[in-house]
């Protein structure tokens, strides 16, 4: 398709062993606490729920790499988020990638905006939400 908006990518470096922040973004008490509320479970194939601010959003897990990759269909647009984790010694780097997004001027449906408004807002608060992730861990 052309015109797609292009992927949101938040990369941060935290300062903790890489078993650590695997353990922090594969766990459903290790994602609600610097994400939202789910019913996450680590195997390929496990359909769960994140409670988003739209009211549940159903996801299916379609990679699980420890310690290494995660990844899930997330919502019902043809989202998808993966997480990368790379082993820096004493330091990991966290690659947040939200991808699937349609042309800029489709509506996302529980939104009801455009996907380029949608994803603008949505680049803004992964900044903020990778940062709270690092925070936590490194706290």
């Amino acid at each position: 398709m052309e015109n797609t908006l292009q992927d949101i990518k938040q990369t941060v470096v935290i300062h903790a062993p890489i078993n650590k922040v695997w353990e922090q973004v594969s766990t459903a008490e290790g994602i609600a606490a610097w994400l939202m509320p789910n019913d996450f479970k680590p195997e390929v194939g496990y359909e769960f729920h994140i409670q988003s601010p739209f009211g549940p959003s159903p996801c299916k897990v379609t990679e699980f790499n420890p310690p290494h990759s995660l990844s899930f269909i997330w919502d019902t647009d043809g989202w998808f988020l993966s997480f990368t984790l790379k082993d820096l010694g004493d330091k990991t780097e966290f690659t947040l990638i939200h991808g699937g997004w349609p042309q800029s001027d489709a509506i996302i449906g529980k939104a009801n905006q455009k996907a380029s408004a949608i994803r603008d807002n949505m680049s803004q608060g992964w900044a903020g939400i990778v940062q709270k992730l690092r925070t936590l861990l490194e706290s």
